[in-house]
């Protein structure tokens, strides 16, 4: 009994040592990724609860800043939804991120078939119609806001000189034209996106598939509707998730092309929500609005991954 128990303490004393430093390997890899996890809690998961808070005080920027902001609670969104201006921003904002992501999918998945083919300069095309995309969106829309000018703008001297129209249009300045023109610009940034996870998706769909297809006398248009689309839908419909999820928050393209207006023709929820912090000083509603402008997104990604996991 006396030599089991001395044989069985060096291999105890040998399984607490292995514990221990499974242990330490294992607080290792946290500490690697700490610095990570400290910097989106600082700059993501600190700056939303924040916000949310916010939007349960009534925070005019004088109670603010003399630190005697007022709890009202759910008061506040009740206060915010009876306004008419935040159903005519989601209307427009609705218009102008359904509107966009139509381009993006029509428009990315034709250059997406075409650049899907071989042929010369096809990857020197590609990379120049993805310069749109990795644009800062600051210089794109300054240069569409040149484009687009109602003096000097490189449209109308382009469409006059055809004909097409004839006198200059202040496009920016139209309260029927400005939406129509920030869709334009948008949607000329995030279609190389669009096109590019499509190219993606179509290059993983089998050729034996259409080979078949072929075989059984179906056209390209035949093939298009009864093979490509089926396929890519799990690729358009990302596509057109993380369109909504970008363009339903877009504020730094509509502000420097129209700052909202005319009047309130571009005036999506983010604008709204700048003019209610910052114009009309009223923290509370503007960090209400953002918890808002939140959740719409949210809720479509939820339908969408309860949707593909019913699917799956």
């Amino acid at each position: 009994m006396t030599m089991t128990t001395t044989h069985d303490a060096p291999s105890r004393r040998t399984a607490r040592a292995g514990r221990r430093q499974r242990g330490a390997q294992s607080m290792a890899k946290y500490l690697f990724i700490l610095p990570a996890v400290l910097f989106v809690a600082a700059t993501t998961v600190y700056p939303l609860l924040y916000n949310v808070n916010l939007g349960l005080y009534d925070a005019p920027i004088q109670k603010f800043l003399g630190g005697n902001v007022e709890w009202v609670g759910f008061a506040q969104y009740g206060e915010v939804l009876a306004d008419p201006a935040i159903w005519k921003s989601l209307a427009t904002s609705l218009i102008y991120t359904v509107s966009t992501i139509v381009f993006m999918l029509v428009i990315g998945t034709a250059l997406a078939l075409l650049f899907n083919k071989q042929f010369p300069g096809n990857k020197l095309l590609r990379a120049l119609l993805f310069l749109p995309y990795v644009l800062p969106s600051v210089v794109a829309a300054n240069v569409w806001r040149w484009m687009l000018d109602g003096t000097s703008g490189l449209v109308n001297h382009v469409l006059t000189t055809l004909r097409i129209i004839p006198e200059p249009v202040f496009w920016l300045g139209s309260p029927q034209l400005a939406l129509p023109a920030v869709i334009l610009a948008t949607s000329w940034t995030m279609v190389p996106f669009a096109m590019l996870l499509i190219i993606a998706g179509l290059q993983n769909i089998p050729r034996t598939t259409y080979e078949a297809a072929e075989l059984d006398g179906a056209g390209s248009w035949t093939s298009f509707w009864r093979i490509t689309v089926p396929l890519l839908r799990p690729v358009l419909s990302v596509v057109a998730l993380l369109g909504f999820i970008y363009t339903f928050k877009t504020f730094d393209t509509i502000f420097i092309m129209t700052r909202g207006g005319p009047g309130d023709a571009t005036t999506v929820m983010p604008i709204l929500a700048y003019n209610e912090a910052f114009v009309n000083f009223d923290l509370g509603t503007g960090a209400s609005v953002n918890t808002l402008l939140l959740v719409i997104p949210m809720i479509l990604a939820i339908f969408y991954f309860r949707s593909t996991r019913k699917e799956g």
